[in-house]
């Protein structure tokens, strides 16, 4: 982030002046003042992202600037200069929020980096308050949670066809959500009042999956002994979700295209059929139509389900989705675990922006549930994420020219370009990489990295 509003407030001309001229050629709006008060009437009227204050000035000082900016814009980050730095001073001003103390005479080069370092923490904080928003506006809602285009399209058609009664083929990879998007269809509908029933077709012998489906009337078999209700039938009235279809066995395929067709259902050992009057949304993770060409999925069946296809993208394919997701799971898994960990810090986010996710919306959510666990701070760090999902981070990088590159020189040009992400920190680029700064310095050592 180049662009910025800072404040400088400096009771020496020159110095003023430097600042002022170094700091506009960077790219930020820049306002100074040589008096305290002055800066205190700037703070009275608008807030600035980074305030760079000499500390000890007459009337008013920078500590009491510091103050102004922790009560009014608390969101503004306090940068304080003085010739006259003691280690007293220096943990007095940390202590009350300031965000950097610089010594004078100081370095432009050190200017220049700590207020990037500031604006970019003042632009890491708005924008985590901005998800945390867009976050809480989900509430008490059936929660997609979403702002890529072609997520957005479908959500527009699942409103179009909620109300139609059709029924409707939800496709795509596992953990893309697809049993969300089928209760989306029904609170969208008119049979929302109605009940909501999902069944996983796989996870159930033959024999007990129609018994789960159908029921059973008395006496049907040894050992029951009373009606059973089928989902079919508990279903009446409202929206019934078959998750994984394609496992269900044939003979079952048969008996469902009948109770799609009939619309009614006959209990395992009744002589009277049951009118159902149910919506049938049905959900796969593999390929429908292939599984028809190969005799393993009834064609009439598939005609009957597929009425309207919704096909669910990996999360791969919508990454500015994953800071929004992320930051939705970590709020869910705060709460339920009972701690205080509230932000994402830019380097975990980087990390999982760039990833692929296999396991789609459900992987990450368990990284995030894995990071809260064993948090120690409010800030899900690097540290926290797996130790192969930090792994692939260097697996993936790629040559410019499209060369495999051997793993050594991966690992080169990986350090390299987190050291340049970090702007010359190693403390930063160590913490992001998942390793101490010993072993970060044997490595620039080792690559050469050291003078670049």
């Amino acid at each position: 982030m180049s662009d910025g509003k800072l404040l400088i407030v400096d009771d020496e001309k020159v110095a003023v002046k430097n600042l002022e001229h170094v700091l506009k050629k960077e790219g930020y709006e820049v306002t100074a003042t040589q008096s305290g008060a002055n800066a205190l009437v700037h703070l009275d009227k608008q807030q600035f992202d980074v305030v760079l204050t000499d500390l000890r000035m007459e009337k008013v000082d920078g500590l009491q600037i510091l103050k102004k900016c922790r009560e009014s814009w608390p969101d503004t980050e306090v940068i304080l200069i003085t010739g006259y730095a003691t280690l007293e001073s220096a943990v007095e001003a940390m202590k009350q929020g300031a965000f950097y103390y610089i010594a004078k005479p100081f370095r432009l080069d050190e200017v220049r980096k700590v207020v990037a370092q500031a604006i970019e923490k003042v632009r890491l904080r708005r924008e985590n308050n901005a998800l945390r928003e867009q976050v809480e506006s989900f509430q008490g809602k059936v929660r997609i949670i979403t702002q890529d285009g072609e997520m957005q399209r479908l959500l527009d058609m699942s409103r179009q066809i909620a109300p139609t009664d059709c029924n409707v083929l939800i496709t795509g990879e596992s953990g893309t959500g697809k049993e969300l998007f089928a209760q989306y269809l029904h609170h969208h509908s008119r049979r929302a009042a109605g009940h909501f029933l999902a069944v996983n077709c796989g996870a159930f012998s033959e024999e007990l999956l129609a018994n789960e489906m159908f029921g059973h009337a008395k006496g049907a078999f040894t050992g029951a002994a009373t009606d059973k209700k089928g989902l079919l039938v508990a279903a009446d009235g409202g929206t019934l979700f078959l998750d994984e279809i394609t496992e269900m066995p044939l003979s079952m395929q048969v008996k469902l295209l009948r109770v799609i067709q009939e619309r009614e259902v006959l209990p395992l050992g009744a002589t009277v059929p049951v009118k159902v009057d149910v919506r049938f949304v049905a959900a796969t993770n593999r390929d429908m139509q292939d599984m028809v060409k190969q005799g393993e999925f009834r064609q009439d069946l598939f005609f009957r389900l597929n009425v309207v296809n919704l096909h669910i993208p990996p999360l791969s394919e919508r990454r500015e989705d994953v800071p929004l997701l992320a930051y939705h799971f970590l709020k869910k898994c705060a709460a339920r675990m009972d701690k205080s960990v509230a932000e994402i810090s830019t380097e975990t986010l980087t990390i999982l922006k760039a990833y692929d996710f296999p396991g789609n919306v459900r992987e990450l959510e368990n990284i995030i549930e894995r990071g809260v666990a064993i948090a120690t701070g409010n800030i899900i760090e690097t540290a926290y994420l797996p130790d192969d999902l930090r792994e692939l981070s260097i697996r993936t990088f790629r040559k410019k020219d499209g060369r495999l590159p051997s793993l050594e020189e991966q690992e080169r040009d990986y350090i390299h370009w987190v050291l340049q992400e970090a702007g010359g920190n190693q403390t930063l680029a160590a913490q992001t990489l998942g390793i101490d700064r010993v072993s970060l310095w044997r490595k620039l050592k080792r690559y050469q990295l050291e003078a670049q």
